[in-house]
């Protein structure tokens, strides 16, 4: 009896040992890092990554998710979101200025601020933080109220992760910024690493604080890498949320609805037209636009139009030149950096478009004004040949390619030239050719 129970006690601690060692090899097995690549102008899409990157990487039961960044600057709401989505993350959140040659510049400096982690590159920089998107044509006093909040903003999430408040703020109000080596010395990040696996490698045993003072130490070490990759959806999104196809699809959208109203039935460009312009306002919804600007193009389109319609001896095909030309330098001129028309698509592209309303127009109008070459009004003028005499009582003439009856107020000879003075119905009045 007493080897009976010494069995059993064998085969309880056996049954635990093994389901110990098996729930522990799972959760070695299942320990792994995200790693999202943001190499972009922040924009709303931008803010949409990371929170889908979070979400994915707290359900997953990830050891942190590190964000790679590249980025020139963007739009100040977005920032502000993934800001909020950094601090509110149950996880540790690495921001990464990777790889060499890339920059945390504006928008990004807040985001490597708010990080958990903030890690550099060699060969990267971090700064230049001052608001420009508030500074077109805006009123000083709204300029100053923009930087000094951006300011607070910036000084706020340093002395929040303990780094160097007085650096952030001068990275907006003075538009400082400085290298890898520089921002470890001045304690505006807290370590540089020349790739993830030296990442990984040097934040391996360090504490991280979490939400409602959580704090936990992260063990990076075998870790699975996971890098998260555009889907479809995105690489769309990104593409139509560039400025610079924005503004092609919207000049397009634009150019294939002007030639479907001016020359009904064609439908392909109309279809097209639409289309683009569908697509180009979506876009636009996204980004940073002047309105005025939009309006003053949508505008150059009905003065094209009615040109065509109404004789105005060019003035508006003018006024439709001159809207189109102000409303284009106006539609992205509040962008912040990455957010702008290049040079290099904005003034061909402005220019074919002028170019295509312009010709468009002009031939419509000749074509208006062009006397009729159809149709009775068309005969008029026409010249041909008797086929029998032609008197007042009557006869038949071959003018354009048919036999027509014909009157005349004298007498013509059979096989004579004739000019066509008027069409009665379906006979013509002829005379000779002079």
């Amino acid at each position: 009896m007493s080897g009976l129970k010494v069995f059993h006690k064998f085969y309880f601690y056996f049954l635990v040992g093994f389901l110990l060692a098996f729930a522990s090899q799972e959760v070695l097995a299942g320990e792994k890092v995200f790693i999202l690549p943001i190499q972009e102008a922040i924009t709303p899409l931008t803010n949409s990554k990371i929170e889908q990157a979070i979400n994915r990487a707290e359900k997953e039961g990830a050891v942190c998710l590190i964000i790679e960044l590249d980025t020139p600057g963007g739009l100040v709401s977005s920032t502000r979101k993934i800001v909020k989505n950094i601090l509110s993350a149950e996880i540790p959140i690495v921001v990464y200025v990777y790889p060499s040659g890339a920059q945390a510049a504006s928008a990004g400096t807040f985001i490597t601020l708010a990080a958990h982690i903030a890690a550099m590159a060699p060969g990267t920089n971090i700064g230049a933080a001052h608001p420009v998107t508030m500074g077109q044509g805006k009123d000083k006093e709204m300029m100053k109220k923009a930087a000094n909040d951006l300011a607070a903003f910036a000084r706020s999430l340093a002395k929040l992760r303990g780094r160097n408040a007085d650096w952030a703020e001068k990275a907006v109000l003075e538009s400082v910024s400085i290298t890898a080596e520089e921002a470890l010395k001045l304690k505006v990040i807290d370590l540089i690493a020349e790739n993830p696996r030296n990442l990984l490698q040097k934040i391996n045993g360090r504490k991280v604080t979490l939400t409602k003072n959580r704090e936990i130490i992260l063990k990076t070490k075998d870790v699975q890498i996971i890098t998260l990759k555009e889907t479809l959806r995105d690489k769309i999104l990104r593409l139509i949320t560039n400025p610079n196809i924005s503004y092609i699809l919207l000049m397009l959208g634009l150019a294939g609805l002007y030639f479907e109203l001016s020359n009904p039935g064609t439908i392909l460009p109309g279809v097209v037209g639409v289309l683009c312009l569908i697509l180009a306002f979506y876009s636009m919804h996204l980004l940073p636009v002047n309105y005025a600007g939009l309006l003053l193009i949508l505008l150059s389109g009905v003065f094209f139009f009615l040109e065509i319609k109404l004789t105005s001896y060019g003035l508006l095909a003018l006024a439709g030149l001159i809207s189109l030309i102000l409303g284009s330098l106006m539609l992205f001129d509040q962008s912040p950096e990455g957010l702008k028309l290049a040079k290099e698509v904005f003034f061909p592209i402005l220019g074919s478009t002028a170019l295509f309303f312009v010709s468009i127009t002009f031939l419509a109008a000749k074509a208006a004004l062009r006397k009729p070459t159809t149709g009775a009004e068309g005969l008029i003028g026409e010249e041909g040949k008797t086929l029998t005499p032609v008197s007042p009582k009557g006869g038949q003439v071959f003018v354009h390619g048919e036999i027509w009856q014909a009157v005349s107020n004298e007498k013509i000879p059979e096989n004579t030239e004739i000019v066509v003075e008027k069409v009665e119905g379906f006979r013509l009045k002829v005379k000779k050719k002079s």
